[in-house]
């Protein structure tokens, strides 16, 4: 009884938090008392961030398999690349769909559903007998992106507001960790057991753990009974971030002046930029306009667009320097790829660890700023690479300020808005980030493209510099709009940092 004593803590919390355009740190003032179960806190969070991790473990997991599939189908790799974008598409399209829905009826509930949806899709995935019911069913297996909002707003209720860092920091150190594991892992089991052994393994863990998290995690105490979804407002933002990513994603193989990518990269924007016409005649509107002018609102998506844009460029230009034959690149394998990457993973775990416990004491902002500026000396350094082992050891530099951003961003944002509309807020959130990462390959590909030589028509070196020099400026930017950001710590004397 001691025990179950120690691990509960009671807090004074507001319903909703402080005037986001205030000149005042947002600090919880006197208010509402609410008791926090840690003990059941920290079981919740173990399996939300195994989750994360596990989906984006699946994320990666199928792009060492391309090649794979490839000579097994016979189709080109431009139809094979049809795997990871539509998986994004159709992702973007629903995070904020299912981010409101569960703001309505309840998060655990939404996730549970999402879930099983997601554990259909991806063993039809394994069994498909043919490539377009992979596409089918991969296109479909996007929903579990609408996880990450989930599972970032049930952790954000299950914390006091001085340990909410620390729950963010683990989710997103576990997350990035199993993104880069999936690339090592994906490429290991392909070329041991075929594409299809990474489903075979995955899908027992993820029913498993979706198990666990039905019979262990609570449903969330913030719900809007009697509200109904705006369909028409969902379906509309849904269209609109569907031909934006579609566009973003096949502009390099379409073409860019092709009909079918002029064609959505006109009809995208149109849809997104007239919704908000719509959206202010409606009571719980989908793309929530006074949510997404707050100040610290507005800033974590300018934040997460800018870093997201950094990741899809890094990403794709240190892959194909390193895969690339000589001289263009240094010709080495997609699973010793995968290895040059994995210690970047291990290095954002313990330093958004580190600074997820950091936040309650310092602030969020520092942290904005010495991770924006050590992830821009980092690509500035990449710039510079002469051989492999350099690449590394500078991704590991980039992995101390991503770890930094990832954690401070997330803070900044939760800390930021009302429990009643922290899941649309946090998916708004995500797909803005997807969005940017999603832009970020064909600038990449468009740089790559652009400054070629020989008769391979290979990259330049300065075409990987010139890549490597967006995600400087990028990281500059992020540094600035950090500026325009309240802080969301009251450091560090306040009592309830004890």
């Amino acid at each position: 009884m001691q025990e179950n004593r120690e691990s509960r803590v009671k807090e004074k919390l507001p319903s909703e938090p402080r005037n986001l355009n205030a000149g005042t740190p947002l600090v919880a003032p006197s208010g509402l008392e609410q008791e926090f179960d840690l003990g059941y806190a920290n079981r919740a969070l173990v399996l939300l961030s195994v989750l994360a991790a596990l989906i984006f473990y699946v994320d990666t997991m199928l792009t060492p398999a391309l090649p794979k599939l490839v000579a097994e189908y016979g189709i080109s790799i431009d139809h094979a690349s049809l795997i990871v974008s539509l998986y994004t598409v159709f992702g973007v399209a629903v995070i904020p769909i299912f981010g409101k829905l569960g703001d309505i009826y309840g998060k655990k509930r939404v996730m549970m559903y999402i879930l099983a949806i997601y554990l259909i899709a991806a063993t039809a995935t394994s069994l498909a007998p043919n490539f377009n019911l992979i596409l089918v069913s991969r296109f479909v297996q996007g929903v579990g992106l609408g996880v990450f909002a989930l599972a970032f707003s049930l952790a954000r209720e299950q914390f006091p507001r001085n340990l909410v860092p620390r729950a963010q920091g683990v989710i997103s150190a576990v997350q990035v960790a199993g993104g880069a594991l999936g690339l090592v892992g994906g490429a290991v089991i392909t070329n041991e057991f075929g594409w299809q052994g990474n489903y075979w393994i995955a899908i027992p863990v993820m029913t498993v753990l979706t198990g666990l998290i039905f019979l262990v995690v609570r449903e969330s105490t913030e719900r809007k009974p009697g509200v109904k979804l705006d369909y028409v407002g969902a379906a509309w933002l849904a269209a609109s971030l569907t031909a934006i990513v579609l566009a973003l994603s096949e502009g390099p193989t379409w073409g860019w002046t092709s009909t079918p990518i002029l064609g959505l990269l006109m009809i995208g924007p149109v849809l997104l930029v007239s919704l908000p016409f719509y959206e202010r005649r409606v009571s719980e509107p989908v793309l929530n306009l006074k949510l997404l002018s707050q100040r610290n609102m507005m800033a974590s998506d300018l934040l997460i667009i800018c870093y997201g844009l950094s990741l899809g460029i890094a990403f794709q230009t240190v892959v194909y320097a390193l895969e690339l034959p000589p001289p263009s690149g240094f010709g080495i394998g997609i699973t010793s790829v995968g290895a040059y990457l994995l210690p970047l993973a291990f290095v954002v775990l313990p330093v958004a660890l580190m600074v997820g416990r950091a936040i309650p004491k310092y602030g969020v902002k520092p942290f904005l700023y010495l991770g924006s500026a050590i992830a821009a000396v980092a690509f500035f350094l990449l710039s510079t690479y002469t051989n492999p082992g350099q690449i590394e050891a500078y991704l590991i530099v980039y992995a101390f300020g991503s770890g930094m951003l990832t954690v401070s961003i997330q803070s900044l944002l939760v800390l930021s808005i009302a429990r009643s509309e922290m899941a649309l807020g946090t998916s708004l959130n995500t797909a803005f980030r997807y969005v940017g990462q999603t832009l970020g390959a064909p600038v990449a590909g468009a740089i790559l493209s652009t400054y070629v030589t020989g008769a391979m028509m290979l990259p330049t070196r300065a075409a990987f510099q010139y890549c490597l020099y967006v995600p400087v400026v990028a990281f500059i930017i992020v540094g600035l709009i950090s500026t325009f950001a309240r802080e969301v710590i009251d450091k560090p004397s306040s009592t309830e940092a004890h």
